[in-house]
């Protein structure tokens, strides 16, 4: 069990689950859900797409490091992050200073599953998707590993099922 938790960061690949699982344990946990892409997104007015196309990746990572350092600020939250922010040293040290990291773990076949039709996701419209996931996942992999406190396996389970390990691991369960 872990005491005195407070923010929980949820970690992961795209396509992990971690904006539904946020929601999910926000509801549980009576705590505010933010998603890290979602705020930018309002706070800006137009969509992550858009953000790339005009400011490319550093420009995006540094929007990105700006929002989660805002959000990570605030009390009592559950944050899903992007799936890239672990690229960025600052984010990764924020959040392992800030509160409980939970990496949402998921198999390249469960990520091209549940993201095929996707067209929000600006890394995946290209040629190969599979290959464009690979590559990520050996980029960002370590650093999901080294910040996470607990790693939950999401591959053909429900939102339930995985909140239930999470809180059951947070002894809430």
């Amino acid at each position: 069990m872990i005491s005195g938790y407070g923010n929980i960061f949820l970690v992961g690949p795209m396509g992990a689950g971690k904006t539904s699982v946020g929601r999910y344990l926000a509801s549980h946990l009576n705590k505010q859900f933010y998603d890290s892409d979602q705020e930018i997104e309002k706070d800006l007015g137009v969509s992550l797409t858009w953000i790339c196309d005009l400011e490319g990746m550093d420009g995006f990572r540094k929007r990105e490091l700006k929002a989660i350092d805002e959000l990570s600020q605030l009390s009592n939250i559950i944050l899903s992050t992007g799936g890239g922010c672990v690229e960025t040293k600052e984010v990764r040290d924020i959040l392992r200073e800030r509160g409980t990291v939970i990496y949402m773990e998921v198999t390249l076949e469960t990520q091209l599953n549940r993201l095929k039709r996707d067209k929000r996701r600006p890394l995946l419209q290209g040629e190969n998707p599979r290959e464009v996931l690979v590559k990520l996942w050996e980029n960002r992999e370590s650093f999901y590993e080294d910040i996470a406190d607990f790693t939950v396996i999401t591959d053909n389970r429900s939102v339930k099922d995985v909140c239930d390990e999470i809180l059951g691991w947070l002894g809430q369960g």
